[in-house]
């Protein structure tokens, strides 16, 4: 089995709040480094009260802090929202603080509404610099030259390592022409995920940062001691896409008996085309599925969202998780 690595929604759930999803999130980044996780990711959301990662840079001094071999990083910042230098400085500093263990997953998209952009001081059009504004991030990485009058302090020499993540052949395309590491975003937004792949891998050019291509993959996988409790807990993510679909947002929700009483018809066909990335049940159908997906897609990595309500049902899915898949413990 390739590598296992996480995405961690920092869900604010009902009945709690964001410290205590902060918490959990450290929480799981310990125990995940002790079951074989290779990096636990977190990425940049504005107002969505059911998310507590907005200051996505500070989230994970927060983990990283709490841990001490697992990789840590964004998956991603979207970079359209913030100067780069501003975000080579910052994860300059967590790389000083944590060397060797920081990612930067970069995105195009604003991560939030169109009234929320324009409260980020930034405009729809950000987005279209999104390439130039890569290459201008990794020269701030980059050792400092010696007609350089502009450095990014303490960043400069640290070459914290880019990916580019996405959902589209944008994306794909983008990676492939900077020789960087692409992550595809099939955990909502599967529809595009096998052409993506193969358009970055037929047109990846080696970098300095990546000689070959490599792709990682984000799927679902929500795992319990049955195919019909991981059926239940994965409920709540069920509502979670459901209410996003209509524009609501809301804190995380317990897992339901009856999902039907939940979606109309059009939804559960909406939530299921986006949640078509997903393995579901035991350690047996988790180890089968994951099997499936990375033959199917050749995936160097997988990237996994289990999006369970209780915390220690949770730890217990990915604990489960990286046993069907092989991980050696730490």
């Amino acid at each position: 089995m390739v590598p296992l690595s996480i995405l961690e929604l920092a869900r604010v759930k009902q009945g709690s709040d964001a410290r205590r999803a902060l918490d959990d999130a450290r929480d799981l980044a310990r125990h995940a480094e002790d079951w074989g996780y290779r990096r636990l990711w977190v990425a940049e959301h504005h107002n969505m009260q059911g998310i507590a990662s907005a200051a996505t840079a500070v989230v994970i001094a927060h983990i990283a802090g709490g841990t001490s071999r697992i990789r840590v990083g964004a998956g991603g910042i979207m970079l359209p929202n913030h100067a780069p230098y501003i975000v080579a400085e910052q994860f300059g500093t967590l790389e000083q603080l944590f060397p060797g263990r920081i990612d930067l997953g970069l995105g195009r998209a604003p991560g939030t509404d169109q009234l929320t952009l324009r409260a980020l001081r930034r405009s729809p059009q950000s987005a279209e610099n999104f390439p130039q504004d890569v290459l201008e991030l990794q020269a701030f990485l980059a050792p400092r030259a010696e007609d350089q009058r502009i450095e990014a302090v303490p960043a400069a020499g640290t070459n914290v390592p880019l990916w580019i993540l996405g959902s589209s052949h944008f994306g794909a395309t983008l990676a492939a022409e900077l020789g960087l590491p692409y992550a595809f975003a099939s955990h909502f937004a599967p529809e595009h995920m096998i052409s993506a792949l193969r358009i970055y891998r037929e047109r990846f050019k080696p970098s300095d940062q990546l000689s070959s291509p490599y792709a990682m993959v984000g799927v679902n996988v929500i795992a319990a001691e049955t195919d019909e409790e991981a059926r239940r807990l994965a409920t709540t993510q069920q509502i979670s896409f459901t209410e996003l679909i209509r524009g609501t947002r809301t804190l995380s929700r317990p897992p339901v008996d009856d999902i039907e009483s939940v979606w109309s018809p059009a939804e559960k066909a909406h939530v299921r085309q986006m949640l078509a990335c997903s393995v579901v049940g035991s350690p047996e159908t988790v180890g089968q599925g994951l099997q499936a997906l990375v033959e199917e897609t050749g995936a160097d990595e997988l990237m996994v969202v289990s999006d369970v309500f209780e915390h220690p049902k949770r730890l217990r899915s990915f604990e489960l998780i990286a046993s069907a898949a092989g991980l050696a413990r730490v």
